[in-house]
């Protein structure tokens, strides 16, 4: 089995982890992990390093994601999305009183720098325990705010009826931000309740859903076809040709010269004439040193 990268295009009601399970079966590895999870009732980009690669997974997770969401506001829940308990509902007089532009200018003061206080349903642990697992179990759990970066929130479509508004929007975001948050803080400004009610990841980083594979086609027995190492790394980092004393200077684990004499901003993927991942390498003090070093059985 070689390593790299699978892409995933996951369907409603599968869990990450159903995720890495039918691709532990279909490619019989079990070094295979996500770059980030997605709800069950989440669609789209779910990343999968497999062999070698899981090693990369960090450098995936913290980049940036984009989704398409659609709020609705008028009824808040217990998991502020469409699978929790509802909890609150909006007089209608209420909810007929807010203008597009009111939606507008408030999504508008949620982008940049922000605080955010992560869902109480979220994986997050609260004393060793998922906070998540606390919330079924009965208690009231009310994170800490924490701060994330919002590139960018775009309208897509704002639907009226009696009882809802419903936003559509594109999302383009940090790592650890929280749609659900989103939704839940815009009907809480607006005074109305708001929740999640579809959500669809475009991108992580530059993985999107081309080339991909569904869930339901992995769980069906299609054969997924794994992105090489090579072929990701030259997507994720600036590549560093290296000769075959550099190579050998890294597997000793010292630092090597940088060509282009831009060293103090990037990081390098490690790339040898035959077009095999050796290392990535840190920037530091002028030199190239290897952080992560592939054996010699990876994955081209």
């Amino acid at each position: 089995m070689k390593s790299g990268f699978l892409v995933i295009d996951k369907d409603q009601d599968f869990t990450s982890h159903d995720v890495v399970a039918l691709a532990r079966k279909s490619l019989k590895e079990k070094r295979i992990g996500h770059a980030g999870t997605l709800d069950p009732m989440a669609t789209g980009v779910l990343v999968l390093g497999v062999g070698h690669a899981t090693r990369l997974l960090s450098f995936i997770t913290d980049g940036s994601k984009t989704y398409l969401a659609t709020i609705r506001l008028g009824s808040a829940t217990n998991t502020d999305d469409a699978q929790g308990e509802v909890i609150s509902v909006a007089p209608p007089e209420r909810l007929a009183a807010i203008e597009d532009i009111q939606i507008t200018t408030e999504l508008a003061k949620r982008t940049g720098d922000i605080l955010q206080r992560p869902s109480s349903v979220s994986a997050i642990k609260v004393d060793g325990v998922r906070s998540y697992k606390r919330v079924r179990d009965g208690e009231a759990v009310e994170l800490e705010a924490r701060p994330v970066h919002i590139s960018s929130q775009k309208i897509l479509k704002i639907t009226r009826a009696d009882d809802s508004v419903d936003v559509e929007i594109e999302v383009t975001c940090s790592a650890g931000t929280y749609i659900r948050a989103i939704a839940r803080d815009l009907g809480d400004v607006l005074n109305v309740g708001g929740h999640l009610t579809q959500l669809r990841r475009t991108h992580v980083g530059t993985f999107t859903t081309d080339n991909s594979i569904t869930s339901t086609e992995l769980k069906n027995g299609k054969e997924p076809k794994v992105m090489q190492l090579v072929d990701a790394v030259r997507s994720l980092f600036k590549v560093r040709e290296i000769t075959e004393d550099e190579e050998i200077s890294i597997f000793y684990g010292r630092a090597i010269n940088e060509n282009s004499g831009d060293v103090n901003s990037e990081r390098h993927a490690a790339v040898n004439s035959i077009g095999e991942v050796i290392a990535i390498l840190e920037p530091k003090d002028g030199r190239l040193h290897p952080s992560i070093v592939f054996p010699k059985d990876a994955a081209k």
